[in-house]
């Protein structure tokens, strides 16, 4: 047995289609309640039905009740946000292992470093982008920092959401990436008003300097200067950053030390403890050892 339903699409005819198809007719969707076969069929069909029915109303016949269809189909939009702001550009994260450790440790270090401040938003490889509507441009950074954001997840970075853009980023130049983060993106940068901008090559190979800071005045990077110690200070994270044989270190100014990934913090709080402890332990003992002693002391008076 199969049921019919009325309409779901309707075809309609047209000179363009009733010249290629001089046959077409209207079809309506027919579904076999038996197999499960979904397929159009010829008005035609339909309209004999049609014609039952108006007898079966003459003769005082009920006839079979089809089921409503009021509702139309949705305009299918040709582009969605998905693919205004696609959440990624299908380029890698990193060209080598050596920049994914470094990435990867550097972003660590400033997640440590502002874990007690929920207001300060590190992320990396997100797309972020300038402005609203089909003019906006995008742009992956490595690493960006962004304060009074809030900490959440976030799929895409979208300026006009946020309400500003990262204050900080930083790029890890490969020699695939640096002709572009001295040009492109440091323009890009600039035009988003972001007011500072990092750059470190871990291969020591592509830029003119390993490590190369900037900082925004009046529309245009200018190259921060090092200073005596041969740091870049960063104002706005107010960090130092040192090149050293081993690799790039941060350094903290105020607090008077050098940052720590979280395990490595870890590592640094236990070895800490333990010391603690330990010197707790010798005290201790020295205590005893010294009542005791004042025990015999006394004896012998």
């Amino acid at each position: 047995m199969s049921t019919t339903f009325t309409p779901l699409v309707w075809l309609a005819p047209c000179s363009r289609w009733q010249a290629r198809f001089p046959n077409l007719a209207l079809f309506r969707l027919h579904v076999s309640g038996r197999n499960g076969i979904i397929k159009f069929t010829r008005q035609q069909r339909y309209e004999d039905a049609d014609k039952d029915e108006k007898r079966q109303n003459s003769k005082g016949e009920t006839p079979m009740e089809t089921a409503p269809n009021a509702r139309r189909m949705p305009y299918a939009p040709t582009e969605t946000t998905e693919d205004l702001y696609p959440e990624s550009d299908g380029k890698p994260m990193a060209d080598t292992d050596l920049h994914m450790h470094w990435i990867i440790r550097i972003s660590d270090i400033f997640k440590t470093h502002f874990a007690q401040n929920t207001e300060v938003y590190i992320s990396g490889n997100i797309m972020m982008y300038d402005r609203e509507g089909p003019a906006r441009t995008a742009v992956s950074p490595d690493i960006l920092v962004a304060f009074g954001l809030g900490r959440k997840f976030r799929r895409t970075y979208k300026v006009w959401e946020e309400g500003k853009p990262p204050d900080f980023v930083i790029e890890f130049s490969s020699h695939r990436t640096y002709r572009n983060d001295l040009a492109e993106k440091m323009a890009h940068y600039a035009r988003m008003e972001i007011p500072e901008y990092f750059l470190y090559d871990p291969d020591r190979r592509y830029l003119p300097s390993p490590l190369m800071g900037f900082r925004l005045v009046e529309g245009v990077y200018v190259e921060i200067p090092p200073s005596i110690d041969t740091g870049i200070r960063s104002e706005v994270l107010t960090l130092d950053f040192h090149l050293f044989e081993e690799g790039l270190r941060l350094y903290d100014p105020r607090a008077e030390r050098w940052l720590q990934t979280s395990a490595e913090r870890a590592e640094h709080e236990a070895e800490r403890a333990e010391h603690e402890a330990e010197a707790r332990q010798k005290a201790e003992a020295e205590v005893a050892r010294l009542r005791e002693e004042l025990a015999r002391l006394k004896e012998r008076m």
